[in-house]
């Protein structure tokens, strides 16, 4: 039987460093993967996405380990496109894996779950007035945060560590940074932070650290049917 949930990565499909992750909630012969930038070599990719100046930026990661820095506008135009044809090919969920916030994004009929949408109202809830501490990957998005987490009841803190590059040093650098701007809760706030991260956070913090991808893979795992 063919899988009716599809994910969505703005990379390149599958993300073998995630899909363990994934797969923990979601079954593997339940699930297709797409990915934007598939079939494009990583010259393409910097020929038909690399951001401006002033762009927004957005970070993935190609199949063969490299992190790629995206135009935030040229995505959304070229996941539009996937989406259509995604929905086209009769997936009825499209779980897409980016974090970054989208206004545009539409479907037909298929249900398309957005994470920008999904875990900033979630995490409000969960923390209510703790300070939330917020790992981007390039430091370009920290200032792009405040509309995406406006609605916190308490102001969130940043730090920066890419989850494809860093050294174990810059996230550790990336965790003080938050506690000493005193956050209660952390958020990995890209799909491409993995489990071990949050441990290592969360060991070395001795707070809740939470994974983006983790909770809306949960969330797609109960629309499985």
């Amino acid at each position: 039987m063919k899988p009716s949930l599809v994910t969505l990565t703005i990379g390149q499909s599958p993300r073998s460093d995630i899909l363990p992750l994934l797969q923990e909630h979601l079954p593997a012969d339940a699930v297709a993967h797409a990915g934007l930038l598939d079939g494009l070599t990583l010259a393409e990719v910097e020929q038909l996405y690399a951001p401006a100046p002033g762009d927004k930026v957005l970070v993935s990661r190609m199949s063969s380990g490299e992190q790629v820095r995206l135009a935030a506008a040229t995505v959304e135009q070229g996941l539009q496109r996937k989406i259509t044809a995604l929905e086209q090919q009769g997936y009825d969920t499209i779980l897409l894996l980016c974090t970054g916030e989208f206004g545009t994004l539409k479907t037909t009929s298929a249900l398309l779950l957005e994470p920008d949408r999904i875990i900033p109202p979630l995490v409000s809830a969960i923390v209510q007035t703790h300070k939330i501490g917020i790992v981007v990957p390039v430091e370009e998005q920290i200032a792009e945060q405040a509309s995406k987490w406006r609605n916190l009841q308490s102001s969130p803190c940043f730090a920066v560590a890419s989850p494809y590059l860093a050294q174990q040093s810059e996230l550790m650098e990336a965790g003080l940074t938050l506690q000493e701007q005193g956050a209660d809760v952390v958020v990995l706030d890209c799909i491409g932070y993995h489990q071990k991260h949050r441990d290592f956070l969360q060991n070395m913090l001795g707070i809740p650290v939470l994974l983006s991808n983790v909770l809306v893979a949960k969330l797609a795992a109960e629309l499985i049917v």
